[in-house]
């Protein structure tokens, strides 16, 4: 997706103002935003001695931690919506947006010294640009899951919107950014050159958190099997108990399109190939 916002731009005349404004990152689980990293994965690959595997798992999870935190250099402001639970990765999915929103009663934390390791793609960093080193480190190796508000009252969270209204507060959220959307995305290219984060930097704690994870002992990978098969446990009962969000609330600022339209990749589309209505816009 990231991609492909940036191809679009690269496309564009220089003259013309894009369609494309703000990204939105929520789940489509109600209830759980993320709960991190695929941590059955990250103990297979610690077992088997995998580091390079591993490596490659992390750096992966940077390249779009980085892109979205520096909205993929370009005039967009990226949005994340928690609502729910937002753990270990998910947490760092979350800080990386230009803009947190989260439900009163979404939770987030940092669970990985738990197992004797950190949040190692991208936490520290993000954390320290919001909040300071000392409010970081205490968040990171206290192993706590923190309310909305509190993350609020630290200024991690940017704000905070009623239970059952997250997705309003966004739309109004952006309703009133666009207003000022010079001047709020001027704010964003002052934030990131006066604390710039750097690819490197990123990439090179990926590394530390790599060879922390390789040392760990039988006893932590058995903790961090037992929260794996726990993830997996939470997951499948929320979709048990809950259908998945419809298409409709998936799409915030959505309308009907009329035909024959052009695509954002210039092909000209002669009508609608949904089989239904309420099938999504968007694969």
């Amino acid at each position: 997706m990231q991609q492909n916002i940036i191809d679009y731009f690269a496309t564009m005349k220089t003259d013309s103002e894009s369609p494309i404004r703000y990204q939105v990152l929520y789940s489509q689980i109600p209830g759980v935003y993320s709960f991190g990293g695929d941590l059955a994965l990250f103990s297979k690959l610690i077992k088997r001695k995998e580091r390079q595997q591993l490596l490659d798992y992390a750096e992966l999870c940077i390249d779009i931690t980085y892109l979205n935190s520096v909205n993929m250099h370009l005039p967009v402001t990226t949005i994340s919506l928690v609502e729910g639970m937002a753990l270990g990765g998910g947490f760092e999915s979350a800080l990386s947006s230009n803009i947190l929103i989260a439900t009163e009663n979404a939770e987030m934390g940092f669970p990985e010294i738990r197992f004797n390791l950190f949040p190692g793609m991208g936490a520290y960093s993000l954390l320290t640009r919001s909040c300071g080193m000392s409010v970081a480190e205490r968040m990171i190796t206290s192993g706590m899951t923190y309310s909305a508000k509190e993350l609020y009252e630290k200024g991690i969270v940017h704000h905070l919107a009623e239970n059952d209204a997250g997705q309003e507060s966004v739309r109004e959220f952006i309703r009133h950014h666009r207003r000022l959307g010079n001047g709020r995305r001027a704010i964003q290219q002052v934030r990131q050159r006066y604390h710039p984060l750097e690819h490197k930097e990123l990439a090179d704690i990926t590394e530390i958190w790599v060879d922390t994870a390789m040392r760990l002992e039988d006893k932590d990978l058995r903790l961090i099997d037992r929260l794996a098969n726990a993830q997996l446990i939470k997951v499948a009962r929320r979709k048990k108990g809950s259908l998945l969000r419809a298409a409709q609330d998936r799409r915030f600022i959505m309308t009907e399109p009329s035909f024959p339209l052009t695509d954002w990749l210039g092909e000209t589309v002669m009508f609608d190939r949904r089989k239904s209505p309420d099938r999504r816009l968007f694969n």
